[in-house]
Parts: C-alpha cells; structure tokens; sequence
C-alpha cells in the first residue's frame, strides 16, 4: 500500500484513478480546485487548493510516495508540477499524457497530421511540451503514460495492450481507451514500475 497524491482528483481521468487506487488498498490525498464531492471518502485526503499555487501544491504532495499529474496540460505549465514536486522530496511522478506526441504509421507524430482537431491542438502541444520537460529531468523518476486518440468514458474491462511511442489503431480501425482501463494501467505501473524515465501507451 502506498500514499499516492492525485492532482486533478475530481476530473474524468483523475477521479478513475483515484478509484483505482482505493480499490487496491493505497491512500490518495485528492488534489483539486473544489474537491468537495470526495469529502468523506475512506482512504481520501482532501486538498482544495489550485495547482498554480506552487507552495500550497508542495506542502500537499509532501510525504507522498507518488504524485500522480492528471491537470490539464494548458492549465498547468510543465514546471509548476515538476518543481513542487522535487521540493517535496517526492521521487516519483506519473503524468497522464496526451496522443498528440504519438506516432503515427507514417513516423509522422499525431499532432502534426492535417486532420488533427484544431479544438485539440493547443492543449495537445502543450502535453508535447509537458513530455520534452520530463525528457530533459534529471531528478526524478518520471512515466508519462499517453492514452489512445479517442480517450472516452466506458466500461472498466481490465484488458488493453500496451504499446511504447507508437498510437496503438485497432483492427476496427479505432484508437481508443476508457478512462477507467486506462487508470488500471497508469496503477499498474504505479505498483509494477515497468517504465521508469519513459513514455508508453495504451489502447485497445
């Protein structure tokens, strides 16, 4: 059992893997703007606070074994979570990417492709710039786990694939993954590090 702090707790992927994690027994300190619909929560820890407050956001993971990132990437630039994080002598961080770093078939990444959504683009770039960040961290032991092109609410089934650098594309053609699917593999790694200072992904 490990204490875990979720950033963005009360959001669609953050709320999944704070359901995960108690699940399997770990306690979370929940990390949110307005996290009042988790007051009360066995194993839950609340912390109202914005992430953009630097001192607040260390004082709140401190003591964590983890902190897992689930902010939107546009909201929060790469080093308002990564600093804190260090500051708090937390070793461990795992970000819940985007697609947009992906590669496609062609080598080309998926952000770049000329039917990228143009509604997507500012926060897929700045989940690229998120990811360069990690890349160039010296200090902590980082994963930055990317979901699927289409990452959707759906039933958690337990079973995916996981892939490396490349956008995982069915053979229906989709690219996709659940938020709760996704959230057992993100766990996994957080119980299991198989992908220490690296990028992976998941889809079905």
């Amino acid at each position: 059992m490990s204490k875990i702090a979720i950033i963005g707790a009360t959001g669609r992927a953050g709320s999944q893997l704070l359901q995960e994690a108690l699940r399997r027994g770990h306690s979370v300190v929940a990390i949110a703007r307005d996290p009042s619909s988790l007051q009360g929560r066995d194993g839950v820890t609340v912390k109202a606070l914005d992430a953009k407050d630097s001192a607040a956001l260390q004082q709140a993971v401190a003591g964590s074994d983890a902190v897992l990132s689930a902010a939107h990437f546009s909201t929060l630039e790469p080093h308002a979570v990564i600093e804190p994080v260090k500051r708090a002598g937390v070793k461990r961080l795992l970000v819940v990417g985007g697609a947009g770093s992906l590669l496609l078939p062609s080598g080309h990444r998926v952000i770049d492709s000329p039917d990228f959504p143009e509604a997507y683009k500012a926060e897929a770039t700045a989940g690229v710039r998120f990811l360069d960040a990690l890349r160039q961290e010296q200090q902590l032991d980082w994963t930055f786990l990317s979901p699927s092109a289409e990452f959707v609410e759906g039933a958690r089934s337990g079973h995916y694939q996981l892939g490396k650098d490349h956008l995982l594309i069915g053979a229906d053609g989709k690219s996709w993954i659940s938020f709760a699917d996704y959230a057992i593999a993100l766990i996994d790694e957080l119980e299991k590090p198989a992908h220490s200072r690296q990028r992976f992904t998941v889809g079905y």
